[in-house]
């Protein structure tokens, strides 16, 4: 049984509900204790074999979300996981406490590592113990794949306390207009996304696996069920889409029939078939 999910930011599931009810569980866009505009358009551009996007972390706020947006998501019929971002332990810590004695939020996924903002000075194991000290929800820490070592990072976030990994986050890459040769996004560079990304998800889950023994939700140029079933094999408990939503947004429930009885189950508790076997 492989459960679904989409990457945080790849679905509006108030525009959209229909296509978040082909998930197991829904995961918003980044929420973080102040409203943020996000980056200066353009913030999204196709390149050959993905998608750059610098969006910036745009969302109203935790204050918003839990006034407008989460009473709406309720409705759905699916578990939520709610994304929290900061510039600070203080602002993680802060997000999830608030979000502590919410009964309908199952999950909170820790963006640890969005390439389009500045980050937190503090290191990811530091943000993921704040939290830790704010929420007894499971927490699941959102790894970037551009670090020496990411199972070290696994091993660190999982001292400090996170319940779960997401991998991987975007990369940061860059485009040209060839016209003028400058950056195609306002910001230049971009957190690239799509199948190029694949490979890479791939060998982070594989090397997190072997390190830790948490759950890990698997994404990164998921398409198909045959990506989900190598991303499972790698190690992953749960498969997440991401830029293919952007192409056709009822790939999941395309690759859930593909999966056959293979694509249903409770996403937090399940473990890696990978890991079960070991």
């Amino acid at each position: 049984m492989i459960p679904l999910l989409n990457a945080s930011g790849c679905l509006d599931a108030l525009t959209a509900p229909e296509v978040a009810r082909q998930l197991d569980a829904f995961v918003t866009k980044t929420v973080t204790p102040l409203p943020r505009e996000g980056n200066p358009p353009p913030r999204i551009a196709e390149t050959e074999s993905g998608m750059l996007n610098s969006i910036g972390l745009q969302n109203p706020g935790i204050e918003a979300f839990l006034e407008s947006t989460l009473p709406r998501l309720r409705g759905l019929g699916v578990a939520i996981w709610v994304s929290v971002g900061g510039f600070s332990a203080e602002d993680y810590a802060g997000v999830c406490e608030q979000l502590d004695d919410r009964d309908e939020i199952e999950t909170v996924e820790l963006n640890l590592s969005c390439p389009n903002v500045e980050e937190a000075p503090e290191t990811a194991a530091q943000l993921v113990a704040a939290a830790r000290l704010a929420t007894r929800k499971p927490l699941y820490a959102k790894l970037s794949p551009a670090t020496w070592d990411v199972a070290e990072s696994a091993r660190a976030v999982t001292d400090a306390g996170a319940d779960g990994l997401s991998l991987i986050n975007t990369i940061r890459g860059l485009a040209l207009e060839r016209s003028s040769a400058r950056p195609v996004l306002a910001r230049g560079p971009g957190g690239y996304s799509g199948p190029a990304l694949k490979p890479i998800a791939l060998a982070c889950v594989w090397a997190c696996a072997a390190a830790v023994d948490l759950p890990i939700v698997g994404m990164g140029g998921v398409a198909s069920a045959e990506d989900a079933r190598d991303f499972v094999s790698a190690g992953a408990s749960a498969v997440a889409v991401g830029t293919a939503l952007f192409v056709d947004p009822w790939t999941p429930g395309r690759i859930r029939s593909d999966l056959g009885g293979e694509g249903t189950a409770a996403v937090t508790t399940r473990r890696s078939a990978a890991r079960q076997s070991a």
